[in-house]
């Protein structure tokens, strides 16, 4: 019987190394985000006018990169944690001989509900940053004929 238990506690197990990948991910990103935010300091106290205007614009959207990164690590690591608890439930149920399918499932549908949640942010953080990236308007000179 553990042979089964151990069967069935693989597609928990596969989903966390797959969160685990996501979760490197969504580190590198806020990596990224932090050497940026704290360069943008540096311009900051160093800039005046429409720079300066531009630099407190850019720090905006880091700031939200930020906390959507965060948001999205916190349901990553949840999610995790609830993969871990429906794998101990699963070895408990064979151990202990009792009945805890229902809270398996509870634990696993919890998980998955989570990493979503941590897609969405993900989704989300990713537009900011693509929103980020655009050339700003002032840059382009629409106002010239070439």
């Amino acid at each position: 019987m553990i042979a089964q238990t151990i069967q069935l506690a693989l597609a928990p197990v596969f989903v966390l190394v797959a969160m685990g990948n996501f979760l490197n991910v969504l580190s590198s990103r806020l990596s990224r985000v932090v050497d940026r935010s704290r360069e943008l300091q540096g311009h900051h106290v160093a800039t005046s006018g429409p720079e300066h205007d531009m630099v407190v614009a850019e720090m905006r959207l880091i700031d939200r990169r930020m906390v959507l990164v965060t948001q999205a690590i916190r349901m990553l690591v949840m999610a995790g944690l609830s993969i871990g608890t429906t794998v101990t439930i699963l070895f408990l149920e064979e151990l202990a001989g009792l009945s805890l399918q229902t809270v398996a499932a509870a634990f696993f549908l919890l998980a998955v509900g989570l990493l979503m949640c941590a897609l969405v942010l993900f989704l989300r953080e990713t537009q900011v940053a693509a929103a980020q990236l655009q050339i700003p308007r002032d840059y382009l000179e629409l106002h010239r004929d070439l």
